[in-house]
């Protein structure tokens, strides 16, 4: 999704525990090809990368593109990030009304996605089409946190009149281009990995040239 301060500063220039029902797969590939010939029990398989299709709300998608065989750790970090950018979008479609995304944040973070999504609201804007998260690199745990780096690629999505569901004749520059984002992951005292910080980088720098692809 696109970074947090880029988006406000482009929505007010007019331009990821709630008991909301959680995201659910939609679309997990099947195992690649025919079974394969018996190999010799002394070879171990390689851990292959997965894709993950989440339906976040009515007319929005989630593409994740999970990396090869990640631990524990990393797994519940992913699931975390992936559940705050689809909470954050699901907010919007609904008009703020569904805020399951708070539980997942804490510190500034907390802050910055409700100005990410009350942007949206005062302007009345929502969204469709299909965000992708690619490129997940989750850095080594340092007691009880560490960085998630992550690349997203919004150029499936629209801006839209919430009012009338059409298409803002001007996209923001957001639908065109991947960007970098990381978040500062705390893991709390009850063992569940928060965003508590999120910064992003938009080309031309050098880290969101990394997205480019």
């Amino acid at each position: 999704m696109r970074a947090v301060t880029a988006l406000t500063l482009v929505m007010l220039t007019g331009c990821s525990p709630s008991a909301a029902q959680p995201f659910t797969p939609i679309d997990l590939p099947a195992d690649a090809g025919a079974q394969a010939s018996p190999q010799p029990s002394s070879q171990q398989a390689v851990p292959t990368p997965r894709v993950e299709t989440v339906q976040v709300a009515p007319g929005v998608r989630m593409v994740v593109e999970w990396p090869a065989a990640p631990d524990q750790d990393a797994t519940e970090m992913i699931n975390a990030f992936r559940d705050l950018q689809g909470g954050m979008f699901k907010a919007v479609v609904t008009g703020g009304r569904d805020v399951a995304y708070l539980a997942i944040v804490e510190d500034k973070a907390v802050k910055d996605v409700n100005s990410w999504v009350q942007a949206f609201l005062d302007q009345r804007r929502s969204v469709r089409g299909t965000v992708r998260l690619y490129a997940l690199d989750v850095g080594p745990v340092n007691g009880s946190g560490a960085e998630l780096k992550v690349c997203m690629d919004e150029s499936g999505m629209r801006l839209l009149y919430s009012v009338t569901g059409k298409a803002v004749p001007s996209q923001p520059v957001w639908t065109r281009k991947p960007f970098f984002q990381s978040a500062g992951m705390r893991r709390g005292d009850d063992g569940v990995w928060r965003i508590a910080l999120l910064r992003n980088a938009e080309l031309p720098n050098e880290r969101a040239k990394g997205c480019l692809r």
